[in-house]
């Protein structure tokens, strides 16, 4: 009886002992979490949003004006297709537009004035012989009274002056009609025209100006796509530009410290070999959340509940930054 109760009692203590040793593990785990802060930086990269310039025109490429890593102002001359085509398209629509315009002009003015010339001295030739036949009937009027002529002269006489009356009317009438524009319906229609030819022209001047393409703002040229000589198709990027403001970072932060950052939060990007932290602002936090960053940069963040965040570093220190280049973000 003794020893099954020596027995009992060291069960008894066994159970006790892993008891406590459980309770102790539990409570250096809870306080080992407690203890346990957010980080207060977090890593990310640098991204950048390329801008390929392309032309709208397909071409030989003449002249490739820019090299890789070199910085453009805005206009500065990137490349330029051959333009043979385009430059003598442009000069044909500038002499159709002249000579529409032409046309027009010369039907809002009238007959030339070397025209209205000859219809006055027609004019004045008509009038001289109005008054000669009627001079002439007059007399002879007078003689068919006193029996000197007869009815059929004196009708000759009174035809050819009424003949050359009418003539005086008929070129009075052509001289008038002479001075006036062409008709409404011919100048609307000769307006529409001259549009139609200026509009040809602007097309003209466009696709030329398509053959010579400049940058858009400042920027780095961070490759360039063809060598001078070789055809580009309409559309194909000849040049990719990296402009400053298309530098961005993206880091991941842990969902527990999403609510200490906004849009606007200002942050530190500290990069190997920089001379100072970069200054750069949330411009993006991401609505959905990631289980793993793309990189998994330590075993911590392995299995946290991360969002995708974005900042925009200040577009004069951004020519510090490269894309692909691993960055450290801290919060202001």
């Amino acid at each position: 009886m003794q020893h099954n109760s020596w027995q009992s009692r060291i069960r008894f203590y066994r159970r006790a002992l892993a008891m406590t040793a459980i309770i102790v593990m539990t409570v250096m785990a809870v306080m080992t979490g407690c203890s346990k802060k957010e980080p207060t930086s977090y890593q990310g990269y640098v991204e950048g949003e390329f801008v390929y310039v392309s032309s709208a025109e397909a071409g030989r490429l003449d002249r490739l004006l820019v090299a890789r890593g070199q910085k453009v102002s805005a206009r500065t001359p990137l490349f330029a297709l051959e333009s043979i085509n385009e430059t003598a398209a442009q000069r044909q629509a500038q002499q159709q537009l002249s000579a529409a315009e032409a046309q027009l002009q010369d039907l809002r003015s009238g007959k030339r004035p070397q025209e209205l010339d000859v219809i006055r001295a027609q004019l004045a030739q008509a009038v001289a012989k109005e008054k000669t036949s009627s001079a002439q009937l007059v007399r002879d009027q007078a003689q068919y009274k006193i029996g000197g002529i007869s009815q059929a002269h004196l009708d000759q006489s009174r035809a050819e002056a009424e003949a050359n009356s009418e003539r005086v009317r008929e070129l009075r009438s052509q001289l008038t009609v002479a001075d006036l524009p062409a008709r409404e319906e011919q100048i609307k229609a000769q307006t529409a025209s001259v549009a139609a030819a200026r509009a040809a022209l602007d097309q003209a001047a466009w696709k030329l100006t398509q053959k010579a393409v400049t940058a858009s703002g400042p920027a780095l040229v961070f490759d360039t796509l063809y060598r001078e000589g070789e055809w580009v198709k309409a559309g194909n990027p000849v040049v990719r530009l990296l402009p400053p403001q298309n530098v961005k970072v993206r880091f991941f932060v842990p969902e527990t410290a999403l609510g200490a950052l906004s849009i606007g939060r200002a942050v530190a990007l500290h990069c190997d070999g920089c001379p100072a932290d970069v200054p750069a602002k949330v411009t993006y936090i991401a609505t959905e959340a990631e289980y793993t960053p793309p990189i998994i940069y330590s075993n911590e963040t392995r299995s946290k509940l991360v969002f995708m965040v974005e900042a925009h570093p200040d577009a004069g220190a951004a020519h510090n930054l490269h894309p692909g280049q691993p960055v450290e973000v801290k919060p202001r």
